[in-house]
C-alpha cells in the first residue's frame, strides 16, 4: 500500500463546514446524556410496564438486582444502553460512508447522511411512543456514522505536512459539541410544549415533553443541510474515485483485523484503548462529583463545561502550534501520559481543587492525544483509502462508546469511584507503551 501524496497545496474549502457537520453529530450524540432519567419516567408513565420498555426494563432491574445495586444502576443502565445503542449503529456503519465517500465523493455522501440526521431528529419530535423514540436513535446512529466523511474531507483539503494540525479542528468539534449538546438538553428539557399548549391536541401528532431539544436538532440539522448544499465544493475529484473497494456492509471487525498496514492498526489499538479509558472517565465524573463532593446538576454542569473548554484550546490552539515542530508520536506520547496522571487526580481528588486539576489535565491530554492519533491514521494511509481508513478508526471509537458506558456504571456502582478511574488510568499507561512503538510518517 502506497501512501505517498502529492505534496501540494489541495483544493480550497472551508473547514467551517466541516467543523459544523462534525460539531452538530456530537450534539446529537450527547444532548440526550442529562435526560436519561426523566426519558425513562416519562415513557414508563405513557406505555407502562408493557411492552418494549417493560421488556426493556424488566431485564436492566434484573441485572442491577444481581449486582447488588437497586438504587441509581437501574437509571445508569438505561441511560449507557440508549447511547450504545446509538454508538453501535455508528460502529457498523462509518467504515461504510466512509468507503462510499472514497467511491462516489465526500459532498452526495455528507448531504445524504446529514439528510439522514435531521430524518432522525423529526422522529424523536414525534416520538409519543418508547418504540418510535428507540427508532429515532436506531436511525441518528446509521446516519451518524458520517464523522468518517467529514474527517476524511480534512484530509483531502490538507497537505501531509499539515494534516495532524487540521486533525485539531476535528478534536475541537467533538469538545464543543461534547460541552452545548448536553447544555441544550439540560435548559431545554424543562420546556414543555404540552404544558405550554394544553389545548392544541399536540400529543395525538406524538408530541412530547422532549421535543423542544429534538426541534433545536432538527433545525441544527437543516441549516447544516442547506450550507453544505451551497457551500461545500466537493474534495475528491472524479479521478480519485476510481478504486477497487467494496462498499457493502461487512462485518466492521473483520474489516479492522484485515488492515494490511501494521501501523495503522498500532494507531487504532492505541485509540481504541484510550478511547475506553476517556469514555469511562465521561460516564463516572459526574457520579464521583456528587457521591464525594455533593455536586448539584449545576455544578456538574459547570465541571463539564470546564473539561470542554480546556479540550477545545488545547485542541483548536495549543496542539496546533505544537505540531508545527513536534512529532505527530511524541506529542501522542506527552497526552498519555498526561491522561494517566489526570485520571489517577480525578479518582483520588481529596477537594475540589484537586478534582479541576484533574480534568484540567486530563482534557490536556486528550486534546494532544486525538489529533495526533486521526493525523498518523491519515499519514499512514494512501490517498486513494482515506475514507475507508478513516471510517474504520471512527468505527473504533463508536465501538468503545458502545461497551464502555455501562461498564464503567456497574463498576462505579459496584465497586466504586476508584476502581473506575485506577482502571482507566492503567488502560491510558497501555495505550502510551503501545504507542511507543509507532514510527513517525515522512511527510
Amino acid at each position: 500500500m502506497s501512501t505517498t501524496e502529492p505534496n501540494q497545496p489541495k483544493r480550497a474549502l472551508s473547514l467551517g463546514v466541516i467543523f459544523l457537520t462534525l460539531y452538530i453529530d456530537l450534539v446529537g450524540f450527547s444532548i440526550i446524556f442529562p435526560l436519561g432519567p426523566d426519558l425513562l419516567k416519562h415513557y414508563l408513565a405513557v406505555d407502562g410496564q408493557a411492552g418494549l420498555l417493560g421488556w426493556f426494563l424488566g431485564h436492566i432491574n434484573a441485572v442491577a438486582s444481581h449486582l447488588g445495586n437497586e438504587t441509581h444502576l437501574p437509571e445508569v443502565l438505561f441511560g449507557g444502553v440508549i447511547s450504545s445503542l446509538f454508538s453501535i449503529l455508528q460502529f457498523i456503519f462509518a467504515p461504510f460512508w466512509g468507503t462510499l465517500s472514497d467511491k462516489r465523493g465526500r459532498r452526495p455522501i455528507l448531504l445524504l447522511t446529514v439528510a439522514g440526521t435531521a430524518l432522525s431528529y423529526l422522529l424523536w419530535v414525534v416520538s409519543g411512543s418508547f418504540w418510535l423514540f428507540l427508532v429515532a436513535r436506531l436511525v441518528a446512529g446509521a446516519f451518524g456514522g458520517n464523522l468518517s466523511v467529514a474527517t476524511a474531507a480534512v484530509a483531502d483539503v490538507t497537505t501531509r505536512a499539515e494534516r495532524s494540525k487540521a486533525m485539531g479542528i476535528v478534536g475541537a468539534a467533538f469538545g464543543l459539541g461534547l460541552v452545548t449538546g448536553p447544555m441544550i438538553g439540560a435548559f431545554t428539557a424543562h420546556i414543555n410544549l404540552l404544558e405550554i399548549f394544553p389545548r392544541a391536541g399536540l400529543a395525538a401528532w406524538g408530541i412530547n415533553p422532549f421535543s423542544v431539544p429534538a426541534l433545536l436538532s432538527l433545525a441544527m440539522s437543516v441549516v447544516n443541510l442547506v450550507w453544505i448544499y451551497r457551500r461545500f465544493n466537493e474534495t475528491r475529484p472524479p479521478e480519485m474515485r476510481i478504486v477497487p473497494v467494496e462498499t457493502r456492509l461487512r462485518n466492521p471487525l473483520r474489516a479492522i483485523l484485515n488492515l494490511s498496514d501494521a501501523r495503522i492498526r498500532g494507531v487504532n489499538l492505541v485509540a481504541f484503548v484510550y478511547s475506553i479509558a476517556f469514555v469511562a472517565m465521561e460516564a463516572s465524573l459526574v457520579f464521583l462529583s456528587a457521591e464525594r463532593f455533593g455536586y448539584t446538576a449545576k455544578q456538574n454542569g459547570l465541571l463539564m463545561g470546564f473539561l470542554g473548554v480546556c479540550s477545545i484550546i488545547t485542541q483548536g490552539y495549543i496542539v496546533r502550534k505544537m505540531l508545527v515542530s513536534t512529532p505527530e508520536t511524541r506529542v501522542l506520547g506527552m497526552g498519555l501520559v498526561a491522561s494517566c496522571i489526570g485520571l489517577l487526580l480525578i479518582g483520588f481528588a481529596p477537594a475540589p481543587a484537586w478534582l479541576y486539576a484533574g480534568v484540567g489535565l486530563l482534557a490536556l491530554g486528550s486534546g494532544l492525544v486525538n489529533p495526533s492519533t486521526s493525523g498518523l491514521i491519515s499519514l499512514y494511509a494512501g490517498a486513494n483509502e482515506q475514507g475507508r481508513v478513516l471510517g474504520i478508526f471512527r468505527s473504533l471509537g463508536s465501538l468503545s462508546r458502545a461497551i464502555t458506558p455501562i461498564t464503567a456504571g456497574i463498576v462505579f456502582w459496584t465497586l466504586g469511584a476508584k476502581a473506575v478511574f485506577i482502571g482507566a488510568a492503567v488502560l491510558a499507561a497501555g495505550a502510551w507503551i503501545a504507542g511507543t512503538r509507532l514510527p513517525q510518517p515522512e511527510k
